[in-house]
């Protein structure tokens, strides 16, 4: 006849672990780990730790560009000062940055 039988190969035995086999795996998890997730919560830590420390005269940038000099704090929201008896009030979360004292003098 033209076509051959085929016969099933014998499975080479297996030595080692099944550790080895989710080693790959383990890497890649701590990979991420260590360049997403802990820079992103460290991030976050010092963002509320910087809206926590947040006082009246500090001078901030928002989100959105703005910028001025706290007026008074509240527990959610913040009123600032962008301009000589101009107020705004804006969200704590609003909050981007707090500038240097004298930052608004020098712009």
């Amino acid at each position: 006849m033209l076509i051959s039988n085929a016969f099933a190969q014998t499975a080479p035995a297996t030595s080692g672990s099944g550790l080895l086999e989710f080693l790959p795996l383990v890497i890649v998890c701590a990979v991420f780990y260590f360049l997403l997730l802990r820079p992103q919560q460290k991030r976050a830590k010092e963002q509320r730790a910087m809206l926590a420390a947040l006082q009246k005269g500090d001078e901030i940038v928002t989100i959105g560009g703005q910028i001025g000099r706290v007026s008074k704090v509240g527990e959610t929201y913040v009123s600032l000062e962008i301009a000589d008896n101009l107020f705004v009030h804006i969200q704590k979360n609003a909050v981007q940055t707090v500038l240097p004292k004298g930052t608004i003098k020098s712009i």
